[in-house]
């Protein structure tokens, strides 16, 4: 498990959809645009929904576990990249639902 580190706060994510959010968010940010990052908080770190507002003005970094780079698959990261596009922002999801999202709407 690695970490989403934005600001102070630390957001533990498996390292492989780490990988993936840090790819999509580095394409967005590169642009200059700032986007809601949303997941769902599993219950052993307390339930409930998270969003944060993404900018490149508040320090975003990434710690993996893993001492490799995951492999990346690139309808995932578009999946990502096109839902920060929306009112909603950025929802963390499986590769099985990038997949099914990816047929359904590309």
């Amino acid at each position: 498990m690695g970490f989403l580190i934005y600001g102070h706060h630390e957001h533990e994510f498996e390292d492989r959809l780490l990988a993936h959010i840090k790819t999509a968010s580095g394409v967005k940010l590169r642009k200059h645009e700032p986007f809601f990052l949303n997941w769902t908080k599993s219950a052993k770190d307390g339930s409930g929904r998270m969003a944060i507002w993404i900018t490149p003005y508040i320090p975003l970094s990434f710690r993996f576990a893993g001492g490799r780079q995951p492999a990346l698959n690139s309808t995932w990261v578009r999946v990502l990249e096109e839902l920060a596009d929306t009112p909603f922002g950025m929802r963390v999801l499986s590769e099985d639902d990038a997949e099914k999202y990816a047929r359904e709407h590309f």
